[in-house]
């Protein structure tokens, strides 16, 4: 059999692979980018982008099934085109940029920013944390990170690390106790700084916890950093929810997907005894983002241990418990996402 029929054999195998969410075959969905056949070696590059996502794993397991039952044993790489100057680009070695948001401070964005990012990195991939509120930076505390940047001999900043997750905040710049008072061009400069001047290195993932609100921060970073999709942090009350969807059209107007919806502080657990109560309503998350088509990543319960490993610097996904399999929920349903938000482009090509 010819080289070329053989590639044409793994291909028609390739067939048979779904795509979970888009509910076509992996080759219709233009997400097999080559196969090469080498005598007994066979080489798969898959259109993938969205690293230790559940469904693209199960896709490529899928595929190492299907092949299997043919006696091939394939080497399977992941590799996915984010657009036409991408890598000369800002960040040209992120591959995606997750901006956490909300219409509101209060809601506890911050902490769903902190545990999002170091739960995909507890899952393997490489992982930043950048702290774009520059009004209130509070993501070092929320991790613990007493060390600070250094420095290039070019001067380009080096972030420290915590929990496998590379850190930049404008809290390591400045005091502790000092006020952070900015116009708009300064917050375009200082944000260019700790984006393009950091040494970020290869990422799978870099997660930006946004400041509260549509101001000069947002506009700044949507306006100059290719941000994958975003996430909206909300909770189930009315007014935080009325505030979410001001957020939401911030995002439409600057052509962002929103990756989804969470539902923060959704009941309280008693510590005492176990038991949940809405203190600030339920569902409303979940019914806003049914109202504007957008996925609900799941509702995270208010609990004091949430709050303890704020301050204390211990994410609470780390740990065990309810609140730490919600959020756990939150972190496969955003990496799931992304990858649907790479390959549904790739379908549409």
């Amino acid at each position: 059999m010819s080289t070329s029929a053989d590639e044409d054999a793994v291909y028609d195998l390739l067939r048979e692979v779904e795509d979970p969410d888009l509910g076509e075959d992996i080759v219709s969905l233009n997400l097999v980018n080559s196969v090469t056949v080498d005598g007994e070696e066979v080489s798969i590059s898959l259109a993938l982008g969205a690293p230790y996502s559940p469904n693209e794993t199960a896709i490529a397991e899928r595929v190492r099934e299907v092949l299997g039952h043919e006696g091939i044993a394939a080497d399977l790489s992941a590799a996915v085109d984010r657009g036409p100057g991408r890598e000369e680009g800002v960040l040209p070695d992120v591959k995606n940029v997750i901006a956490v948001a909300s219409g509101k401070g209060g809601v506890g964005k911050s902490t769903v920013a902190v545990n999002l990012a170091a739960g995909l990195s507890a899952m393997g991939a490489q992982v930043g944390l950048f702290d774009a509120d520059v009004y209130g930076p509070n993501v070092p505390r929320m991790v613990a990170a007493d060390e600070h940047p250094q420095a290039t001999r070019e001067e380009r900043i080096i972030p420290p690390e915590k929990y496998g997750m590379k850190l930049m905040s404008m809290a390591f710049l400045v005091g502790e106790d000092d006020p952070v008072i900015w116009r708009g061009p300064m917050i375009h400069k200082i944000l260019t700084q700790l984006t393009e001047d950091v040494e970020w290195g290869a990422l799978d993932y870099l997660v930006v916890d946004l400041p509260p609100g549509t101001g000069d921060t947002q506009l700044t970073l949507l306006q100059n950093v290719p941000v994958t999709g975003a996430v909206i942090v909300t909770t189930p009350q009315d007014v935080a929810v009325d505030d979410a969807r001001k957020g939401l059209r911030m995002f439409g107007r600057h052509d962002t997907p929103v990756v989804g919806v969470v539902e923060n502080m959704s009941g309280f657990i008693c510590p005492d005894c176990g038991s949940r109560h809405a203190i600030f309503g339920k569902g409303g998350g979940e019914a806003f983002a049914k109202e504007v088509e957008m996925p609900f990543l799941g509702e995270v319960p208010l609990d004091p241990g949430v709050r303890e490993g704020g301050d204390e610097g211990g994410p609470t996904i780390l740990e065990e418990g309810e609140s730490a399999d919600a959020l756990q929920g939150v972190v496969e349903g955003v990496a799931n996402n992304v990858g649907v938000l790479h390959r549904s482009r790739l379908r549409q090509q």
